[in-house]
């Protein structure tokens, strides 16, 4: 039992600003991209696996990427034609040619979104999202605390599903006295999710995406779900 538990989700910038890594599309770097390099697969061998079905579909559940389909034939095509897409740079070139000339005036970098789902997908990670927050929450004392960073909205998602499930009450709304095992178990401390200021975007661009949700605990009687 603890008094207090942050969350933060973000890659470190250390892992980013290694080049080696693969986690960036600015650098040329073998496609890695494993949190843990002892083991497991990579990203590359994703690109090399994956039917064209498989690849879209991580592209669009994983990285919301509307152009999933596009680049998923892409990358297919370069393998079947023996010319395989082996570096960042190379698949950030591909994924810029895959996407409308339109879609590129915005929104940054046209890779990111493609960079982001290959990350997620090598790592599992909101596969170990969906139940480090209940751990978490069934980790804290009465009056405890979970604040989680979430920098993307899959990851804020699942934050979000988590504190308003313990947040809500399961009696029926004309009840008069509410049982104590349908009370809430869970008070939100920030209304909705918080966002860097214009200080902090100054001192820490990275903050930018960063969506910030906290919660208290009420009482021990039940159990997030897990």
């Amino acid at each position: 039992v603890v008094d207090a538990i942050l969350m933060d989700l973000g890659v470190s910038s250390l892992q980013l600003d290694r080049a080696e890594r693969g986690f960036s599309y600015s650098r040329s770097a073998p496609l890695d991209m494993r949190m843990d390099q002892s083991g497991g697969r990579t990203a590359q061998d994703i690109l090399d696996t994956a039917d064209e079905h498989e690849l879209a579909r991580i592209l669009r559940v994983y990285g919301e990427e509307r152009f999933a389909s596009r680049i998923a034939a892409a990358v297919v095509r370069r393998r079947e034609a023996g010319q395989p897409v082996t570096t960042t740079q190379d698949l950030a070139e591909l994924v810029r040619q895959s996407v409308p000339a339109s879609a590129r005036r915005s929104g940054g970098h046209p890779a990111k979104r493609t960079f982001q789902a290959l990350r997620i997908a090598v790592n599992a990670e909101l596969d170990v999202l969906e139940r480090a927050v209940p751990r978490a929450l069934n980790s804290l004392r009465v009056g405890g605390r979970l604040v989680v960073e979430s920098y993307q909205s899959l990851e804020d998602r699942i934050v979000k599903r988590a504190l308003a499930h313990g947040a809500t009450s399961r009696a029926p709304q004309d009840l008069p006295v509410v049982p104590e095992a349908d009370r809430p178990y869970l008070e939100l401390i920030t209304n909705g999710a918080e966002k860097a200021d214009a200080r902090e975007l100054d001192h820490n661009p990275r903050s930018a995406p960063v969506r910030l949700r906290a919660a208290v605990r009420l009482r021990p009687a039940d159990r997030a779900p897990a």
